[in-house]
């Protein structure tokens, strides 16, 4: 339950009706502070120390946080349009998520509803004097953080919405779920290949989209509450409908399959946070983009391939994995997966262009360079297939210069190692 809890709490800190509430919430609590603390403070510091202008004030911060909130709204959603188009919409998930952006917000909306609660106290007439000398302070303080705020929201107009910004927060999305995933390749559980024991029990759900998460927690308490085994067949990314099978039961055929299919959240789209997979196609997406005839920027899809090499190169870096789940079997991801979802496509909607051609040569010399053993086998896949994509569209002299990369791919590939993340 730990793990649903937490991602139910993440998602909930990422709603910026969420925050704003929590500075409803201060509003009120500030009020009720200044009708516990006013009395016990001197009588007549509170217009001794210019209490009595918090309502000029409280109406000034209300009325202009309004306007902010709009100005910035239009901003948003004006970003948002821009990578979708010219980034990928898959990636405006990411921007909706943006950290300064939703606090900025938050912010401005939370200062509103402060403004407002304060003002309507003040006109009820239940804060005397010295009350409103508690409310002043706490209005000075929310001031100095929306000025605070401003500031950081102006720097980062500077680049939000931008290509660079999108790819780099596209890449930092790909980095968390492949750090994740090396770290507890199995997801916390046991590696497991090939087909599930002869005498498991098959299990279904009824919805119809892609595996988002999987809570490993909730499956390890189903499988001790039934003392049993269960083999995933489904990682998050997975595309699942009524029928498809997420993952066998070895023991007794489970009375509630309910139990364990809700262990697997499903939703319409896939998700950055266990699909580390969904990054990497994301990125190829960028590239596909920029490579095509109405955009024509291949240093865009250079750009990637750089950012590839990076992402995967990580594969590389060997970790003991912890085992915290003992009753799960889980597959691994495989390299050649995750070199499917890059190379292939950027190989073919950049067989015209030389430039990314020796560019992707050279990424799969320097992923072979890194880790002969991991990466050589894929490497020199890759870099065959992407020769024969580009044969009939190239020059003489530019398919040598591939063929000469491609050769030193060959001689660096190492023995074959065959190991999962």
């Amino acid at each position: 339950m730990i793990s649903k809890w937490r991602l139910f709490l993440k998602e909930l800190f990422e709603k910026l009706w969420f925050v704003a509430l929590l500075y409803a919430g201060l509003a009120v609590l500030t009020n009720g502070a200044a009708m516990f603390i006013g009395p016990l403070l001197p009588d007549g510091l509170g217009e001794i120390l210019g209490a009595d202008s918090v309502e000029a004030v409280l109406t000034i911060l209300a009325s202009s946080m309004l306007s902010v909130v709009t100005f910035s709204l239009g901003i948003m959603v004006s970003a948002f349009a821009g990578a979708a188009n010219a980034v990928t919409p898959r990636a405006t998930a990411l921007l909706k998520t943006d950290r300064t952006t939703q606090r900025v917000l938050a912010t401005f909306l939370g200062s509103f509803l402060y403004s407002l609660i304060g003002i309507i106290a003040l006109n009820a007439g239940v804060l005397t004097g010295n009350d409103r000398l508690v409310l002043f302070i706490g209005t000075i303080l929310v001031v100095a953080i929306v000025v605070i705020v401003i500031l950081r929201w102006i720097a980062h107009l500077t680049v939000f919405g931008l290509m660079s910004d999108s790819i780099d927060k596209v890449e930092a999305a790909a980095a968390h779920a492949l750090n994740t995933r090396i770290a507890a390749p199995y997801l916390g559980g046991h590696g497991h290949s090939g087909p599930p024991p002869p005498d498991a029990h098959p299990i279904t759900q009824a919805k119809i989209g892609y595996i988002r998460y999987v809570h490993m927690d909730w499956l390890q308490d189903a499988a001790e509450a039934m003392d049993c085994q269960i083999y995933l067949a489904a990682l998050p990314g997975a595309f699942v409908y009524p029928g498809a099978i997420i993952a066998y039961v070895l023991g007794e055929q489970p009375e509630d399959a309910a139990r364990i299919s809700s262990a697997f959240k499903i939703g319409n789209t896939r998700s950055f946070e266990q699909d580390p997979r969904f990054g990497l196609a994301v990125l190829t997406e960028i590239a596909e983009r920029a490579l095509s005839p109405a955009i024509n920027d291949p240093g865009t899809a250079i750009d990637v391939l750089g950012r590839a090499v990076r992402l995967l190169a990580s594969l590389s870096e060997h970790r003991d994995p912890e085992l915290k789940f003992t009753r799960i079997w889980v597959p691994a991801l495989t390299l050649e997966e995750m070199m499917e979802d890059i190379f292939p496509a950027i190989a073919r909607d950049g067989a015209s262009f030389f430039s990314v051609q020796i560019r992707l040569q050279k990424a799969l010399l320097a992923l072979v360079q890194i880790a002969p053993a991991q990466f050589g086998k894929q490497a020199l896949h890759q870099s065959e297939m992407a020769l024969k994509r580009c044969h009939d569209s190239l020059l003489a002299h530019e398919r040598a210069a591939l063929a000469a990369v491609s050769a030193q791919i060959s001689a660096s590939a190492g023995p074959i190692r065959n190991r999962p993340l």
